[in-house]
């Protein structure tokens, strides 16, 4: 006897693979940050994380 498959589940899932799947869905559902234009210029040119330690810079 075959199991039919939907579109909601899928084949032998484990699980971890349904818990992952799920997180990965309810991140995909946040917000996102808005992309191009000024907001993306000012995230670039935010410095560096290893320029935040003037001891480093010897």
């Amino acid at each position: 006897m075959r199991s039919f498959m939907t579109a909601d589940t899928p084949p032998a899932e484990t699980p971890m693979q349904k818990a992952l799947r799920l997180k990965q869905a309810s991140l995909d559902a946040r917000p996102k940050a808005p992309r191009g234009g000024k907001f993306q210029r000012q995230q670039a040119n935010r410095a560096a994380s290893g320029d935040s330690r003037p001891w480093g810079s010897r």
